[in-house]
């Protein structure tokens, strides 16, 4: 029987931490600017879709980081993949919440505010020091 090692680091010292930082930088930045460009209702609009970016991922990153090890692989493996589903969910489910549930919303600045955070995400592996760079 395999034994699973817990990852008991804290979420301040793990080498994503400051990729979710920017994350959330990038939420409010997008929020102030939406504010300054089209007023309050994109303001909020754009921060509203930074969190439905970043929210899921603070999710899949508690998930995917709870085992490691050689020993651990299965319960790693299947941890990742619990934690991806779960991100799809809530990312579905935030969505449906504010499109269900904010009256005055502005859909472009939504989806601009997620498209930024998401793109920090999906460009991780060039934002990480020490990338091999050839």
């Amino acid at each position: 029987m395999p034994v699973n090692f817990r990852n008991k680091t804290p979420l301040h010292r793990m080498a994503v931490f400051p990729l979710l930082l920017l994350q959330l930088a990038v939420t409010v930045l997008a929020g102030m600017s939406g504010w300054l460009w089209k007023g309050p209702v994109a303001g909020y609009s754009a921060l509203l879709g930074g969190m439905i970016a970043l929210l899921p991922n603070l999710y899949f990153t508690y998930k995917a980081v709870r085992y490691f090890g050689a020993r651990s692989i299965k319960a790693t493996v299947q941890s990742i993949w619990s934690g991806e589903m779960g991100k799809l969910f809530l990312t579905a489910a935030l969505f449906a919440l504010v499109f269900a549930g904010v009256e005055r919303l502005n859909v472009a600045a939504l989806f601009v505010g997620y498209a930024l955070v998401l793109g920090i995400a999906a460009s991780a592996l060039l934002l990480v020091k020490g990338f091999p760079k050839h």
